[in-house]
């Protein structure tokens, strides 16, 4: 009687008793490094990834292959089906299987321990790591498809917005492009974030949101949030987790031939020097690209330093009538361009709401008595020029002309009046005497 022929991987494990596995970890290994090795595409896991060294791969595709080369059989089907079945085996061999994550984004923390590195390392911008280990296209930050062509934006359109001259634009422009950093600062309401965005429309020459970062300091806001910092996952689990700032540069230096900005609105609400670190060297305009990149403090020691690309543009606003806010490190100070913005109740806002159709006499009114108001904050030695009130709280007048009166009155009652009184808070008389003058 012949011998009989030699059970195949899968038989011996179907067999009642048998010990031997379907898989081991040594052929998984293999599989793994033949990817690598080969360079060859595997189909894209739909809800699970196979986690090793910080690479992501489809589950079933990876067992599959190495089913093939266990047996031998290079047509062999993997006798599992995707999902539990597969994944129970592969954890068994002490592989991690995770479910499949998003585009890396800040905050995002769906990674297992193993890619932790791999994720710190993918946030520093310009410097590609050539690896041996397997590798499967690593997640990258993309943007998403855009849903239409931005709309294109140019002087002319900023100019029939904006409550400021040409000359003005001119030197707000100048200043960014001399520093790269610019700080628009002055009391609340005249526009601030308003013309940080339109600046950087006009650089872009479009309305182009998608090269735009807006984000706003507070006082919980720091260095973890803005540049890289341990957060924990839906198990509780610490990752390396990347902030807004390196996500962007990333994009940034991945294309270098058009500006990118980050807005950062209510900069004194934060505490500045805590929440930037390294980017207080790293900001200036000659200390921008690689030669000059350093090592952010929880970076893996192996990983690529951090830089600053030099097509990387920061717009950030600062309010001057917050009392309980400390003022701006001097270090700040020294690397960015100032541009102070003040109420703007002349012309232009007086054009703007006639071309609204708001009544001449209502419009004479706003602009007196705010003009007005404003010259009596400005004398007052317990307040000052920094807290005078801005035109924004009139800029979007009611779509019918009689409207206009019952809306200039909600407006100084609900919103003006409010901040009168907090300004004169020790004087309540004096705060109910302006009110009525701006009423009557």
């Amino acid at each position: 009687m012949p011998p009989a022929p030699p059970l195949s991987v899968a038989a011996s494990a179907d067999l009642p008793g048998a010990s031997a596995p379907l898989l081991t970890r040594e052929q998984v290994l293999r599989a793994l490094r033949q990817i690598a090795r080969e360079g060859r595409p595997l189909p894209s896991g739909t809800v699970y990834e196979l986690v090793y060294r910080g690479r992501r791969y489809p589950p079933r595709a990876v067992a599959e292959l190495a089913y093939r080369l266990a047996t031998g059989n290079p047509t062999a089907h993997w006798p599992r089906p995707a999902g539990a079945a597969t994944n129970t085996l592969l954890e068994g061999l002490d592989f991690t299987i995770s479910t499949k994550r998003p585009v890396l984004t800040s905050g995002s923390t769906h990674d297992g321990d193993e890619t932790a590195r791999q994720q710190a390392e993918d946030l520093y911008t310009g410097i590609s790591r050539e690896s041996s280990e397997p590798a499967s296209s690593p997640a990258k930050v993309a943007e998403p498809p855009a849903a239409y062509e931005a709309p294109p934006y140019d002087r002319p359109d900023a100019l029939a917005e904006l409550f400021i001259s040409e000359g003005a634009l001119d030197a707000a422009l100048a200043g960014l492009a001399r520093r790269r950093n610019l700080l628009l600062q002055g009391p609340p309401g005249t526009g601030k974030t308003f013309l940080a965005r339109r600046l950087a429309w006009l650089l872009l020459g479009a309305k182009d949101e998608s090269r735009i970062e807006l984000v706003q300091f507070h006082p919980s806001y720091g260095y973890e949030d803005f540049m890289l910092g341990f957060r924990p996952d839906a198990d509780g689990r610490f990752h390396l987790v990347p902030g807004v700032l390196p996500l962007l540069c990333q994009r940034a230096a991945a294309d270098p031939d058009k500006p990118y900005f980050l807005l950062i609105d209510e900069v004194n609400r934060g505490n500045v020097p805590r929440v930037f670190g390294e980017l207080l060297l790293l900001l200036e305009a000659d200390k921008r690209g690689p030669a000059h990149a350093l090592r952010l403090p929880y970076a893996p020691p192996d990983a690529p330093r951090f830089f600053v690309p030099e097509n990387l543009y920061v717009i950030g606003t600062l309010n001057l009538a917050d009392r309980s806010l400390s003022p701006l490190d001097y270090a700040l100070r020294r690397r960015f361009a100032f541009v102070e913005l003040g109420p703007q109740f002349g012309a232009p806002l007086q054009e703007f709401l006639a071309a609204r159709q708001v009544p001449g006499a209502i419009i004479e009114q706003l602009c007196t008595r705010m003009a007005a108001l404003n010259q009596t904050i400005a004398d007052d030695p317990e307040l000052g020029p920094d807290f005078v009130i801005g035109h924004s709280y009139f800029c979007q007048p009611p779509p019918q002309p009689e409207q206009a009166a019952e809306w200039l009155r909600l407006i100084i009652e609900q919103e003006i009046g409010p901040l009168l009184a907090d300004y004169w808070r020790e004087q309540p008389a004096t705060a109910a005497a302006q009110l009525r003058k701006l009423l009557v």
